[in-house]
Formats: C-alpha cells, structure tokens, sequence
C-alpha cells in the first residue's frame, strides 16, 4: 500500500494539524506513506523529518498557485513516478490539483477526498471536483448529513472522525503557574481562552469578545490564541472598552500549556467539522463552552462534560458564562472528569486506523 498525502498552501491549523498527524501515525503504523507539499511548507517538513517521511514539492509559493500550470505538472510527476495506490486531498483546494491532475494519472491511482468542514460543496465542485474522487472522507455524522440531505455522492461518503493527540493534549497542573507568570496574569485570575486563527465568519471571535465584554467580570481575561489573534483581538477589545481584559497571543506552538493554564475554554464558531481545538481542551481536562457548529454535538453534552448553545445564541451564551464563572468546585472537577472521558474516545490513532481500514478496502 502506497499513499500520498496532498496539502496546498502553508500557515497552520485544524486541517494541517490532522495531515501532520494522520501521516505521521501512518508512518508509525508501518504504511508507506510520502507528502506532496508547498515549497515553503517548512514547519510540515520540519514536523515530518522526524518520523523519515518522504517529502515532495508541487506547488510554488506564488500569488494565485492554482492558476499556474507548472504545479499541477509537478503533481502529475510526483504521482506518476511514485506509481502510488492512494492519493488523499486534504483540503478543497488540494482536491483542485488532484481533480484535475486525475486525467493524467498513469496507472490510476484510487483518490480520497477530506471534508472537514461543514459547507456544502456547489454544484460546478460535485462534478467538476469531487466526482473524480473514489472516497470522501467527512469528519463528522453531522457533515456527512448534510451532503447526504443534497444528494452529495452519498455511497462514497466515509466518515473517519477526527483525533487528538493525547500524547500532547493531558491535565498538568504543574504548567498553569508557570504559564501565567509569563503571561503576567495572576493566580486568582479566572482566565478563558479560545484557539482558533482569526476568521470571523467562521469562527466569530467578534462576537465572542462582544458577550465577554457583557459578562462585566472584573476578575476575569480572555486569551485569543491563533494566527493574526495578535493583529486584531486588542482592536476589538477596546471598542467594547475591555482592552485590559483580552489578550491575543497570534499563533503558538505550546497550546496545551495554554489550555492548563487556562480555567475555561470559549468557542464561538459559526462553522465547524469537530472542533478540534475543542477536543483539546477537553483532554487537557478543561470546562468548556461552545455553540454547536458541525459535529460538535455528537460529544459535547450540556451539563455532562461541558456547556453548549445553539449556534448565533450569545443571549445563551451570556447566560452559560455566568454559570461557568459560578460553578462550584465539585461541579467543575465532575465535568472536567467527564470531559477526559469523552477525549479519550477521539485519539488520533483511531483515526489512522480509520484511514487504513478504508484504504485496505479500497485496494481488495
């Protein structure tokens, strides 16, 4: 079994972090895995050298990358000369490359497509992309619902959820002193953070920052973790006059010593696979609140191992604050126990064993 992962693009986050992940458990797993990357992807191949995973380049860093000929011709060659029995597409846009490169495959490769999110494809990406694919991988029940509601190839559909690392991802106290004297934030401060790069129409940090500015906490901050969290979470904190209050860290390597330092974790999303930022926080043992975007609801349970609302309901989601910042003791250690409980289910090696049962099945 020959497999070849395909990612455009560079930066880091949910999708890139479960590429890294996925192939580095294959590889630990005995597959033969290879990468086809970005050239200047070098953060992935930093990660990857460690585990002697065979790295590729196909796509020039370059305005406009998928309009440019010479990287689909890389790809052609990548997959041609690997002669490989697997191509995965890791993202909508790698599926771009591997849609098209697919007339020129010699011999034919079978291919996968990964949906993490849940956006439903137009009709012009059903045939003119995703039709090419043998397999597509959906992350969460609740994805693969809303393509099969459409009528979005639903006997290809395959859903392999999401992992953590829970090498990574585990309660330790130890760090949360540690942490937030770096970070200047006292002990008895009740700190929130939330872990997601700046996107707000998807995630809507804005409207996150705007009901914690109503909760009127003067004990507590919020940390905004994530690319360009740096740039942008002071601005809108200061219109709601909590600039002293909200920190944006940008984007960070040490997120589970983050996550324990922290107190409770926020998720404000409009748009979700799983949320794997979510999962993290609940195998670091946080109380966590979050609307219930995509497949979130099929392990978040209100009262039981954190607190929900339903997607646009910061009313709601005001009140649960109050709740969490009231939350006895006892109540809070139930809930965290719980929270491991339900991450326990979500380790990235059931997912790589996912992958593998659905390539073995697509190579009898």
């Amino acid at each position: 079994m020959k497999v070849l992962q395909v990612v455009d693009g560079t930066g880091w986050g949910g999708t890139k972090e479960q590429v890294y992940l996925i192939t580095r458990e294959l590889k630990k797993k005995s597959v033969d895995v290879q990468i086809a990357l970005n050239q200047n992807y070098h953060q992935m191949i930093e990660k990857l050298k460690l585990y002697e995973v065979p790295i590729h380049f196909f796509e020039e860093d370059k305005p406009n990358p998928r309009y440019r000929w010479s990287n689909y011709r890389r790809l052609i060659d990548i997959v041609n000369r690997g002669r490989f029995d697997i191509v995965v597409a890791n993202s909508p846009k790698a599926m771009d490359y591997v849609a098209l490169c697919s007339y020129f495959f010699k011999p034919k490769p079978k291919i996968v497509a990964v949906r993490r999110s849940g956006r439903v494809p137009s009709l012009l990406s059903k045939y003119l992309k995703y039709s090419k694919a043998d397999r597509i991988v959906v992350v969460s029940e609740d994805v693969r619902g809303l393509l099969e509601k459409v009528g979005f190839f639903p006997d290809r559909l395959v859903t392999i959820k999401s992992g953590v690392d829970l090498s990574r991802f585990k309660p330790d106290r130890e760090k949360r002193s540690i942490i937030r004297e770096r970070l200047r934030i006292k002990e008895d401060t009740k700190l929130f953070i939330n872990v997601a790069n700046w996107q707000l129409q998807v995630k809507a940090q804005d409207k996150l920052v705007e009901v914690f500015a109503k909760l009127g906490c003067s004990n507590c901050c919020l940390l905004l973790v994530g690319l360009d969290t740096d740039k942008y979470a002071t601005e809108f904190a200061d219109k709601f006059g909590i600039a002293d209050k909200v920190i944006g860290l940008g984007f960070r390597e040490d997120i589970p010593e983050l996550l324990n330092a922290s107190d409770f974790f926020l998720l404000s999303s409009n748009l979700e696979g799983i949320a794997g930022s979510l999962l993290q926080a609940m195998a670091c043992g946080r109380v966590v609140l979050s609307t219930l975007a995509g497949g979130i609801g099929e392990y978040l349970k209100d009262g039981y191992n954190g607190f929900s609302v339903a997607v646009r309901d910061f009313d709601n989601f005001l009140k649960k604050l109050n709740i969490l910042l009231n939350l006895p003791e006892e109540e809070y250690r139930r809930i965290s126990e719980n929270a491991l409980k339900t991450a326990m289910e979500y380790s990235i090696e059931k997912t790589a064993e996912g992958y593998i049962k659905l390539f073995e099945e697509l190579l009898k």
